[in-house]
Formats: structure tokens, sequence, C-alpha cells
């Protein structure tokens, strides 16, 4: 199985600029009962529930129904003052939902075709002027514009922009993705975050290669480590996951991974620990990829032998994010080979969205399992 490579093309007609569709007139939609957001106002605070009894849907806007949310480690950070946010914010972008109403525009799936009301979905959690030169090369992810769920500051039509809510209010320039019906909602939240990162970290370090028999290692056995693990073995490569937590050692062989694989450097490491940057450069073949991924930062610095990565012909390269494509393929990946892995069981627990805080501290635990989630219902 090969991992493509090839950069996303720029949009045959790019959308309007993010102010431009900001300021166009919209649809009022009146909720009954009221939305309901978690407003978070910096560390130490208690989350402040918020009533949201309506909102003004521009012309290409999306309104889901939440069905349920998890919390990444991002959030943890957050709420821990370890990674700055803007006050006040609905964190959580980690979510799927069902659509309940569209602008007058209408809105389309990444796939091209027409969303509908009732259709269920995940999205990105960025959102993208698909016009700038960023865009146009396919690093969406670092638009000039960029627009995040989960990381921006409550503002006027803009309170619903985070998954620890009853609804979110997806804006124009956010890849939407339908998602089966089949598939639990613990197995879809985490594929806008987790779950893509990894498909976006094994790409990135396959660079176009064929991965059946390659040889990988991952640091790192939390949800996006385990799910590159799962993702590189379906696709034929021999996986090994190192974490020195011995129970997670233990969950990446259901996740794919191989006890012993051998004596051989990998081919690719993908450090998905924050802990082991130095050990992944260090400890990749000669013309070996160590793939970075960014949704496990803030970590320490660490130095960096440039001659060794000169003399061995190391490539490392970074991840922070994903594309459109990504998420369309993490979903692909868990309706198809990932069903053949523990996903299902990723949720330990299931908190009501007004217990937000118990749930934070939960996922905050030395001994946290791989994700707690939150339902408004």
């Amino acid at each position: 199985m090969t991992v493509d490579v090839t950069l996303e093309a720029a949009p045959a007609l790019p959308r309007r600029p993010l102010a431009e569709r900001d300021a166009e007139p919209r649809t009022d939609v009146v909720l009954r009962p009221c939305a309901v957001a978690m407003a978070f106002l910096g560390p130490g605070h208690p989350h402040e529930e918020i009533a949201v009894p309506g909102v003004a849907l521009a012309a290409h806007d999306v309104l889901v129904a939440i069905e349920l949310s998890t919390v990444c480690g991002s959030d943890v950070h957050t709420v821990q003052g370890r990674r700055p946010a803007p006050v006040p914010v609905v964190l959580g972008h980690e979510s799927v939902g069902r659509v309940m109403a569209i602008g007058a525009g209408g809105a389309d799936a990444a796939d091209g075709t027409p969303l509908q009301i009732g259709d269920r979905v995940v999205w990105s959690v960025i959102v993208s002027c698909g016009r700038c030169d960023r865009c146009r090369a396919g690093l969406t992810q670092k638009c000039r514009e960029l627009g995040k769920y989960g990381h921006e500051r409550i503002a006027p039509h803009r309170e619903l922009t985070g998954g620890f809510a009853s609804h979110a209010q997806l804006r124009e320039g956010t890849v939407i993705v339908r998602v089966p019906e089949t598939l639990p909602a613990a197995v879809l939240a985490p594929a806008s975050c987790a779950t893509a990162t990894a498909i976006a970290a094994v790409r990135s370090g396959a660079a176009g290669r064929d991965l059946d028999g390659i040889r990988v290692r991952v640091h790192g056995a939390g949800l996006v480590g385990l799910t590159a693990a799962a993702i590189a073995a379906s696709a034929g490569a021999v996986v090994e996951v190192r974490d020195p937590n011995p129970a997670r050692r233990a969950l990446a062989a259901r996740f794919g991974a191989v006890a012993d694989a051998g004596d051989r450097e990998p081919d690719i490491v993908i450090e998905a620990s924050g802990h082991a940057v130095t050990d992944a450069i260090e400890g990749v073949a000669v013309g070996g990829t160590a793939v970075l991924v960014g949704s496990v930062f803030p970590a320490d610095p660490v130095p960096l032998d440039a001659e060794s990565v000169v003399r061995r012909l190391v490539t490392v390269t970074g991840v922070h994010n994903y594309t459109g494509r990504d998420l369309s393929d993490a979903v692909s990946f868990l309706a198809g080979p990932g069903r053949v892995h523990p996903f299902a069981d990723v949720v330990s627990a299931v908190h009501p969205l007004s217990e937000l805080d118990r749930a934070l501290a939960a996922a905050s635990a030395p001994d946290a399992p791989l994700r707690i989630a939150v339902a408004a219902r």
C-alpha cells in the first residue's frame, strides 16, 4: 500500500475573504431549547454555562447538533495554563454531530456533494480561506486567515465555535466529512484531531513510498501514536511502539504493533510523545525520516546534532494539524481497515456537558485513559 503525499490542488474558484463572508447578510435560526456552550474563563476557573437562543447563519454556514465530543490533550494543556488561549473561549475540537440547519447559499461536503439536513458529520479543526498562497500550495492548516474551532475567543455570531457545547456553527472554509451511521460516536469524534493528525504523520513519513515491509517506530502510545501505528501496520509496515507505560505498550499490540521489530533501525520514526525528540532523530536509519507531531507540544527544547543529521541523510519534518484530505482519509480508515482495531474502546467514560470540569480533571490525571468524552444529551 502506498500513502500518497501529493499536495491538494488549489480550488478552481477561490473562496471569498473571511472578513467578507462575516459581513454578509445572515439567516436567523431560533433554537428551542437554547443551545448550550461551556465557556472557559482561564486556568483555575470553573467553566461557565452560557445559553445561545439562536444563531445567524452566513450563506454557507452549517449548524450541527453535537452528538459527542472528546477531550484532546491540547484542551488539557489549555486548562492547566500550559497553552495560551484567548478567553472566554469554548474549547473542544474533536466532535461528531448531525446537520440541523444550512445557510441560504448551501454547503458542500468534502466529496463535493451538497450537505443535507440530517447528515452525520465530522469537521476540520481549521477554517481556511482557500485563496492565499499557503492554501493554494496545499498548506490549508497554515492559512493566512486561519480560524480554529475550540481556539477562538467568543464573539458576536461566534458563540458556538467549540466542541464543548450542544451545537457548533461551522463557517465556510471548514472541511465537513460525512460519516457512517454504523460507526460509534466514540470512534468518530477523535477523527477531527487525533486520527487525521496520525494520517498526516504517516503520510509525511512515507513521502510517497510503499509502506509494505517498511520499519516504523512510534514514540508515545497516546491516541495519536496508537492510531499512527494502526495506520502504518494496515499498510504493511512493521511497527514498534515505545512508551514508558507498560499498560500502554501492551495496548499497542492491539493497534498493530509487534513486540520485536528486530535489530534494524527504523526507516520512519514518528515522535508522538513530546518527550523523545532526540531519540527519534538519533534512532532513525540512514536516509530515513523523523516525523515530529506538533499536537504533543509544548515540550522542552532539545539539542540537535546537525552533523549527524547531515551525514546520515536524515529528513526531519514536522506535522501540525492536517489538511482536508487527511480528515477524509481518517474517516475512510476508521470505516475500513481501522475496524479491526479497538477504537470503540478508546473512550472510557462519557460525562454530561454540565460536568465538563469533572471530565477535564479525569483527562488530566497522570493515569488518564486515552479519551474522556462529554455529551450534551
